[in-house]
C-alpha cells in the first residue's frame, strides 16, 4: 500500500497491511538531539504529510514562537517563553473584560487566503506531489483560544457566571474557524485536525454538561464540514477525556489523539474501539522518558485492549523535551511486532 492507501485503509477498517505511523517531532528535539532525529527520520517513513501554508502574513504577529523571549501570535496573544523549543504560555489575556470582547478581540481574517483560487491550486499541487495522506494546514481550537484570550482561570469563570457572553464570544471564534475550515474542504487534503485539551489528570476540565453545552455543537461542524467534502475528522485532546468519547464517536471523530495512560483502557475499549481509530499515543509523561523497555510494555498493553488486524490504530507518539531517542525508535519497532504478531 501507499502511505494514503495505508492510513485510510486503518481509518476505515480496511486491514491495512501494517499499523500507519506518524511521529510528532517537536522544536525542542530538532534543537537539542538533532544527530537522533536525523537517525530516526532515516529509519522510519512517516505515512502522513503536510502541505505549504496558502494563508497571508499577519499584521501583529511577531517573534518566533519557540525561541526565548516574546512571542505575539496571529490573534495578538502575548506567549512568554523561557526555553528554547517549547511555545511559552499567556500570562497577559488580550481580552481583560469580557463585556468588551466585541471591541479587544481581533480574529485574525486578513490571514486567510485571498485569492482562494490560487490558494487551492497551491495545496493540490502539493497534494499531487506526494503519495502520504496529507493533512491541511489549519488546526481550530475554540476553547483554547478563548483561554488565550480570556486567561484559563477567567475563561473557567465565564462560562459558570456569564454564559450567554461566553457563548457569542465563543460563536465569534467559531465563525473564523469555520471560514478556515470551508476553505480546506475545497482542496484535495485528505485530512482535518482540530483539537483543544479537555482532560485533567483525573476527569474533565468543566463538567460534561456544560461542555455539550457550550463546544459538542461545534465539532459536530468541524467534522459535518470534513466528511461533506470526503475528508477525514482528527481530533486532539490532552487528559482524561473518557467522559466525552461517546460524544466524540456520536458526532463523527474519525481519528482520536489523545493520553490514553491517563485514560482506564478499558473504559476506552467500551466507549470507542471500532467506533474510530486511535491516533496514538504512548504515554509522555512516564513512559517515554523511561526507555525502551517501558515503551514495549505500553504498546503491549495497548494492543491487548484497542488492537484490530482491520484497522483503528495509527502509530503515532510525540517526541518532546523528555523522550529519549530509545524510546523514539522503541514505538515502531513494538507497532511493527504487533502487527507481524497479528499476521
Amino acid at each position: 500500500m501507499t502511505p494514503r492507501e495505508r492510513v485510510l485503509a486503518a481509518l476505515n477498517f480496511a486491514t491495512p497491511d501494517r499499523v500507519p505511523r506518524c511521529a510528532w517531532i517537536s522544536s525542542w528535539a530538532n534543537i537539542h538531539m538533532p544527530d537522533d532525529v536525523r537517525a530516526f527520520q532515516q529509519r522510519w517513513a512517516t505515512d502522513f504529510a503536510g502541505v505549504p501554508s496558502p494563508y497571508r502574513p499577519s499584521s501583529c504577529q511577531k517573534g518566533d514562537m519557540h525561541a526565548v523571549g516574546t512571542y505575539v501570535d496571529e490573534w495578538g496573544c502575548v506567549f512568554e517563553n523561557i526555553q528554547a523549543g517549547v511555545i511559552g504560555e499567556v500570562k497577559a489575556p488580550t481580552v481583560p473584560d469580557l463585556a468588551a470582547w466585541r471591541t479587544t478581540m481581533r480574529p485574525p481574517w486578513e490571514t486567510l487566503p485571498s485569492d482562494r483560487a490560487a490558494a487551492r491550486r497551491q495545496v493540490d499541487e502539493a497534494h499531487a506531489s506526494t503519495d502520504g495522506f496529507v493533512m491541511a494546514s489549519c488546526c481550530p481550537r475554540p476553547w483554547e483560544r478563548y483561554q488565550f484570550l480570556r486567561g484559563t482561570a477567567d475563561a473557567m469563570a465565564d462560562l459558570a457566571e456569564s454564559p450567554d457572553e461566553a457563548a457569542a464570544m465563543i460563536a465569534e471564534l467559531h465563525r473564523f474557524y469555520l471560514a478556515e475550515f470551508e476553505f480546506w474542504a475545497t482542496t484535495a487534503v485528505d485530512g482535518m485536525m482540530f483539537m483543544d485539551d479537555w482532560g485533567a489528570q483525573k476527569g474533565l476540565l468543566i463538567s460534561p454538561r456544560m461542555w455539550r453545552r457550550f463546544f459538542k455543537p461545534l465539532y459536530r461542524d468541524y467534522c459535518r464540514i470534513a466528511h461533506d467534502a470526503g475528508k477525514k475528522a482528527f481530533m486532539h485532546s490532552d487528559g482524561d477525556i473518557t467522559a466525552i468519547l461517546p460524544d466524540l464517536v456520536e458526532v463523527g471523530v474519525d481519528a482520536l489523539n489523545s493520553q490514553l495512560g491517563c485514560m482506564d483502557l478499558a473504559e476506552v475499549t467500551k466507549a470507542a474501539k471500532g467506533k474510530l481509530t486511535f491516533w496514538g499515543e504512548i504515554d509522555r509523561q512516564h513512559v517515554l522518558p523511561t526507555g525502551a523497555a517501558a515503551v514495549y510494555a505500553e504498546v503491549r498493553q495497548i494492543a491487548e485492549a484497542l488492537y484490530d488486524p482491520r484497522g483503528g490504530i495509527i502509530a503515532q507518539f510525540e517526541w518532546g523535551g523528555a523522550c529519549r531517542a530509545d524510546s523514539a525508535n522503541a514505538v515502531f519497532e513494538a507497532w511493527d511486532e504487533v502487527g507481524a504478531v497479528a499476521v
